[in-house]
């Protein structure tokens, strides 16, 4: 790298926003033989719970607030469907746009998206634009995309599973090709930032959610490191860290972008992040924002502990 992209990229600052587990609803009109298997219980699922507990009108409140802010770059982290329908891909999608340009939204599947073997075609298909990167090759990910002095590298954890299951697998492939980007990037000096649905920490989930190959992702981290990793799945604002080979690395949860259940910190929301400097020198600082304690109104929720 020459000086004057150093002094470029000392420069730049990047506004990320990270939102995850829309669960856009309702779900479509359906078929007879559109519930087969695992899709039954997820249809009974959203029948008796989740479609009380995901509001449209408080999704569309996030998303007018976090426009409101013009982030550079949004990541949106899984969970955009509930039963993996090819209608229910087509709806997502349209909410996708109303985010913005594909180039300035990155997309990566979570278990709702991957929910049965049936949907992986499609998704990988209606999802392209979103999961397109500076790498793209004969494998949608892990996937690469620079913008200024961030590295943004999306990774799929999102896979078919029995019923009852919702955890999430990288594999071998992904991670191997995963590490080769974190050193690649890492030597150009670009701050890294890792997307990826499951909680990446061996116990951050309970049994039969979460990421099973977590211990290998840690490992990984440990060798090649990253500045910060962001994820979905829990439906909860969670900081946690995995150590890298110069320190600890912040691995932040956000709660879905729709719930309007629970604890504050489960209710609806999303974060900020500013991101300035070099992988090498960078500052990252965070905020959460989404439903104020006891209200329906989205205002700001504090300093995210990085």
């Amino acid at each position: 790298m020459t000086r004057r992209e150093e002094q470029h990229i000392g420069r730049v600052k990047i506004l990320l926003a990270h939102l995850s587990d829309p669960h856009i609803g309702p779900l479509p009109s359906l078929r007879r033989r559109d519930l087969i298997g695992k899709r039954v219980t997820g249809y009974l699922n959203w029948k008796r719970s989740r479609s009380r507990a995901h509001d449209m009108g408080v999704l569309a409140q996030i998303v007018a607030d976090l426009r409101a802010h013009h982030p550079s770059h949004i990541a949106v982290t899984g969970d955009i469907a509930n039963i993996g329908l090819p209608a229910e891909f087509h709806l997502a999608r349209t909410w996708l746009e109303t985010l913005g340009d594909p180039e300035d939204v990155s997309f990566v599947p979570g278990n709702h998206d991957a929910y049965v073997r049936g949907s992986l075609p499609g998704l990988a298909r209606i999802f392209a634009p979103w999961t397109t990167g500076e790498t793209r090759g004969a494998q949608q990910f892990p996937y690469l995309r620079v913008r200024e002095n961030v590295a943004f590298i999306g990774l799929s954890s999102g896979i078919p599973t029995p019923l009852f299951i919702a955890s999430g697998y990288l594999g071998e492939r992904q991670l191997d090709a995963a590490e080769k980007l974190l050193v690649e990037t890492a030597r150009s000096g670009l701050v890294r930032v890792v997307m990826l649905h499951h909680p990446p920490e061996a116990s951050a989930s309970r049994i039969g959610r979460g990421l099973t190959d977590a211990r290998r992702f840690g490992a990984l981290i440990g060798r090649a490191g990253a500045e910060l990793i962001i994820h979905g799945h829990n439906h909860k604002l969670c900081t946690t860290r995995l150590q890298g080979p110069g320190g600890l690395v912040p691995v932040i949860g956000v709660p879905s972008a729709s719930a309007i259940r629970g604890k504050p910190r489960h209710r609806a929301g999303y974060h900020l992040f500013e991101i300035s400097g070099g992988g090498g020198d960078c500052k990252i600082t965070g905020r959460a924002r989404g439903l104020l304690p006891g209200t329906m109104v989205v205002g700001d929720l504090g300093p995210l502990i990085l």
